[in-house]
């Protein structure tokens, strides 16, 4: 669709000229589509822990690490190749498949009842879930340069939505036969008490299957690929195909290793960066919350975390939607990413300053102020996502869209799955040690968040011309 606009937008009178309409209905399922994500994945926090020790026992404080994990290193090793097919047989059967496996494993996750039965479909979620890099390809499909910044501004708020419904509904309906034993009475509900808010969740996953096989348009323009293979030599494998074939960046998907461009490589590491400060931050900040004031924390009970982390959710959607597109207009994509993720420098900053202060006078004023810095201050880092959507997007040949976002999704997947885990034990380690007053942990996120600066300045001043 992208490709329609960018051939007619030119020929407009001057007086016309302005932002694209922003394709109303598709725009709503891809963001049905990605509301998706969060709420299998982070419906299971709520009762992981005891549904972990309930079926094996072990250490539970560290059980939702694992999951997130799991769940991030088997999507890494799966989400390129979705990303890659997309490009080549069209969005929409990827989509489908992503959410038909997604509905299916999370049933199996509630009929769980051994060790490896949780992990095999913790790991379903991961290897069939290549929705998120094909979500990003089909808002590069469905925009272009003059209302990209609206469209991507959505994300945020729906991932926000989605990381708030996904816990209140798996603490809410986890344990019905306990909490509703009028209506959930019976012995398969005491043997499965975890399977509502698994098949509430799943349901809605498959709700969101069916609108999408039923109102969602391909984007890919299919016709024009499947002409263009035609016109290529028989026998000839793609790595030799001549480069004059893909003369035109819109004709047909590259090779991989012919994406590897500089656009496309700055671009993907600044995501990386920012990803795995991001993940680090969210799983620094329910611990700081949870932990004693004696060891460096705030000692808050959980109703008090969960309201905090679902004003963090709901300040940062509000915030992109009500801001980005203006300050991408105002600033300019490469500002609005270096200084978002500059907010990262304060954020650390401000942990180990509310910690002195919280040990001087306990849970006082201060304290709720300087919290709320930090929520505004992450609500203002996550602005940096969708400006480097922005420059993946556009360092992608149009044809390559999906193999572009697929590389990013499958290295930031990486990383998310090594940044809870290390986040954690730099702080156990921080404080069991005394490093710095117990604080190192977060010198350490603070030195690596101005290296990450220092990267975010190699991006050009405009974001690449698709693929340009």
């Amino acid at each position: 669709m992208a490709d329609a606009f960018d051939e007619v937008t030119p020929l407009l009178p001057g007086p016309q000229s302005g932002p694209t309409p922003l394709p109303k209905l598709q725009l709503a399922i891809i963001m049905l589509v990605q509301i998706c994500e969060p709420l299998t994945s982070q419906s299971i926090y709520p009762y992981i822990n005891q549904l972990v020790s309930e079926v094996i026992g072990g250490d539970k404080r560290k059980v939702g690490y694992y999951a997130e994990s799991l769940f991030f290193v088997t999507e890494a090793m799966t989400v390129l190749h979705w990303s890659s097919a997309s490009d080549r047989i069209g969005r929409k059967p990827i989509l489908l498949i992503g959410l038909l496996g997604s509905a299916i494993s999370m049933l199996c996750f509630g009929l769980s009842r051994t060790f490896w039965a949780l992990v095999v479909s913790r790991c379903l979620t991961g290897l069939l879930n290549g929705n998120t890099g094909v979500m990003k390809s089909v808002l590069g499909d469905l925009t272009d340069s003059s209302n990209r910044a609206q469209g991507f501004a959505y994300v945020p708020l729906i991932w926000a939505t989605g990381a708030s419904l996904g816990p209140f509904i798996g603490g809410s309906l986890s344990r019905p036969h306990e909490r509703f034993p009028t209506i959930f009475a019976g012995k398969f509900w005491e043997e499965f008490p975890y399977f509502l808010p698994c098949i509430a969740t799943g349901g809605f996953v498959f709700l969101s299957f069916l609108v999408v096989l039923l109102f969602f348009k391909e984007t890919v323009p299919l016709p024009r690929k499947n002409e263009q293979q035609r016109k290529r030599p028989e026998g000839d494998d793609i790595e030799s195909v001549n480069m004059s074939t893909y003369s035109n960046p819109s004709d047909g998907p590259l090779p991989l290793r012919q994406l590897l461009t500089f656009p496309i490589l700055i671009s993907v590491s600044n995501y990386v960066a920012l990803a795995f400060l991001n993940i680090a931050l969210a799983a620094l900040l329910p611990l700081f919350l949870a932990m004693p004031i004696e060891i460096g924390g705030l000692g808050l009970p959980p109703h008090s975390i969960g309201l905090i982390l679902a004003t963090y959710g709901a300040t940062t959607g509000l915030f992109q939607v009500s801001f980005f597109s203006l300050i991408v207009r105002r600033f300019g994509e490469r500002r609005v990413f270096i200084y978002g993720l500059a907010t990262c420098l304060p954020i650390f900053a401000l942990f180990p300053v509310i910690s002195l202060v919280a040990h001087n006078s306990g849970l006082s004023f201060p304290i709720w102020i300087l919290v709320g810095c930090v929520l505004v201050l992450g609500a203002m880092m996550d602005s940096s996502f969708g400006a480097i959507f922005m420059y993946i997007t556009g360092s992608a040949p149009k044809g390559s869209r999906g193999t572009v976002n697929g590389l990013s999704q499958t290295t930031a997947s990486i990383s998310r799955a090594i940044g809870p885990a290390l986040a954690t034990s730099l702080f156990s380690f921080s404080v069991e040690w005394n490093i710095l007053g117990g604080y190192a942990v977060y010198v350490f996120f603070f030195l690596l968040s101005a290296l990450a600066l220092l990267l975010a300045r190699r991006l050009p001043e405009k974001v690449w011309d698709e693929g340009d």
